[in-house]
């Protein structure tokens, strides 16, 4: 079944309509990528989900669907990992709320909240941010 019709049928989607939510393509990938190419080195980057604008500020601190997001898809890559791909590297997308070209500022990708209304662009931790720390600490 094509990765967009699947998408489609579990009704998985970030906010952005060209943003499908497929933990299993992760594990997919990657053990494609390292079968078909001799297990090259493989760093992955821009892994994320976004948020809607509009939201309060609690809303978006409280991004439950993110940590579920994180939380499978760095599941399948341990997955392929334990399978003996040659994973490198992990980037998040994305540290901040950030510009997004399509969408401005408008589009929440950050696992750190960021005030663009603050003269000093205030920084808050989303709980996203929380649990990448305690992951990072055991």
């Amino acid at each position: 079944m094509p990765l967009r019709e699947m998408a489609n049928r579990l009704d998985q989607r970030a906010n952005s309509n060209w943003l499908y939510i497929v933990p299993s393509g992760m594990y997919g990938c990657v053990h494609y990528l390292s079968q078909k190419y001799g297990n090259p080195a493989i760093v992955i980057t821009e892994n994320g989900m976004d948020q809607p604008g509009g939201l309060t500020r609690d809303q978006y601190l409280r991004d439950a669907t993110r940590v579920r997001f994180y939380r499978s898809y760095l599941s399948e890559l341990k997955k392929a990992i334990d399978g003996g791909a040659n994973v490198l590297g992990y980037f998040a997308w994305s540290l901040l709320d950030n510009f997004e070209w399509i969408s401005g500022y408008s589009s929440k990708f950050g696992i750190v909240y960021v005030d663009f209304n603050s003269p000093t662009l205030d920084r808050h931790p989303k709980a996203s941010a929380y649990w990448f720390r305690d992951l990072l600490q055991h």
